[in-house]
């Protein structure tokens, strides 16, 4: 693979990170520097985190980028959930998506782990 926009998982997490950003839009305005801006940066942190890994030198750089990204994507889960708690929105779609990327991070991880060096 030679360009980490061809990752499947980094695909799929745009795609969340844009949809977190349209719900973000649906929160009121005084939510503006805190929830939604916080879960537009843990969004966003995961895909970021994914290229950045990928562009490193080493497997154990991008281990520790995609262990990143699978922590930013734990927070926002539990984000998404206070926002369905607080103000009973519908975020079903958003957390089937994030538990996929989070498989794929996961299988990324243990493939690259196991690939010899």
């Amino acid at each position: 693979m030679t360009d980490f926009k061809q990752l499947v998982v980094w695909q799929k997490s745009m795609e969340l990170a844009q949809a977190v950003y349209s719900l973000s839009n649906l929160l009121p305005k005084n939510e503006a520097y805190g929830l939604s801006s916080q879960i537009r940066r843990c969004a966003v942190s995961i895909p970021s985190n994914i290229s950045e890994g990928y562009g490193r030198k080493t497997r154990g750089e991008y281990l520790q980028f995609l262990s990143i990204s699978s922590g930013s994507a734990c927070e926002l889960e539990t984000q998404l959930v206070l926002l369905e708690r607080i103000y009973g929105l519908d975020v079903g779609r958003e957390l089937s998506s994030l538990v996929e990327v989070q498989k794929m991070l996961a299988v990324l991880q243990s493939k690259l782990r196991a690939s010899k060096p």
